[in-house]
């Protein structure tokens, strides 16, 4: 009998292990895991900082947050690479289109749109060339010594003193280029730029300096840059680089703000 008992509790402890849950309600929505109905109170998500946000180790697509101290407060979410801000009912890039090509309108792992050439929740995350979205982009991420093989680098940032200064203990350009790859960071639809595809831009600036930069279209900050071998952030609010696909002999090229 009490072998029969204890079958009988596992079975009922299984089906509610798949059952769905209703908070204030008995008949949960067939399409909801999980129903929480009332007419006089609300569901509070998680209410982050900023800095707290930014600190979430290798957040998962869909996670989302409610951050509080944000230059623009309110619900966001993040989509596999950024944390996007909820715009009514969608998330929404806020695209521009400027000399033929589309851009969106703020950094990887930014929080939104430069405000100003030093806006600090627009910096957004600092990559290592050839590198996906993966961990050791934050700006906090654990930094290990390097060069490593392709596969081993976890989700830290490399360092590497020696020239070329490379992560990879075996260099790779194929692992960004002028159509999307495997290893490119940005959102569907969207890749890292062409030397050609930003020095376009460039040429569009009121005037080619950093203050430039911010007045145009990109509205691109002075995010600085995290040490190839010394594990220190450099220039932040002082100068910017950016990243371009474009390998020229043994180095990346990219573009440089100042």
């Amino acid at each position: 009998m009490k072998k029969l008992l204890l079958s009988v509790a596992f079975i009922t402890a299984t089906t509610m292990s798949f059952a769905q849950i209703g908070i204030g309600t008995s008949t949960p929505e067939a399409s909801a895991v999980l129903d929480v109905t009332s007419t006089t109170q609300g569901l509070l998500p998680p209410r982050l900082t900023e800095a707290q946000i930014n600190g979430v180790t290798s957040p998962v697509e869909g996670l989302m947050v409610y951050c509080s101290d944000c230059a623009v407060k309110g619900m966001y979410v993040f989509t596999g690479s950024a944390w996007e801000q909820i715009t009514g009912s969608s998330v929404s890039y806020a695209e521009i289109s400027s000399s033929g090509e589309t851009w969106m309108t703020k950094n990887l792992g930014a929080l939104h749109e430069a405000t100003s050439s030093t806006d600090a929740a627009a910096y957004g995350d600092l990559y290592q060339w050839g590198r996906t979205t993966d961990g050791h982009e934050k700006r906090n991420s654990t930094a290990v010594a390097g060069p490593v093989a392709s596969g081993s680098e976890g989700a830290n940032f490399i360092l590497n003193g020696t020239t070329p200064y490379d992560w990879l203990s075996t260099q790779d350009n194929t692992r960004w280029g002028a159509t999307k790859t495997a290893n490119d960071p940005c959102p569907t639809g969207y890749r890292v730029p062409t030397e050609t595809e930003l020095n376009a831009e460039r040429l569009l600036f009121s005037t080619n300096n950093a203050a430039g930069a911010y007045n145009s279209e990109l509205k691109l900050p002075v995010a600085g840059y995290r040490h190839h071998s010394l594990d220190e952030l450099y220039e932040v609010g002082t100068f910017g680089h950016y990243w371009t696909s474009t390998i020229s002999g043994i180095y990346a090229r990219k573009l440089f703000l100042e």
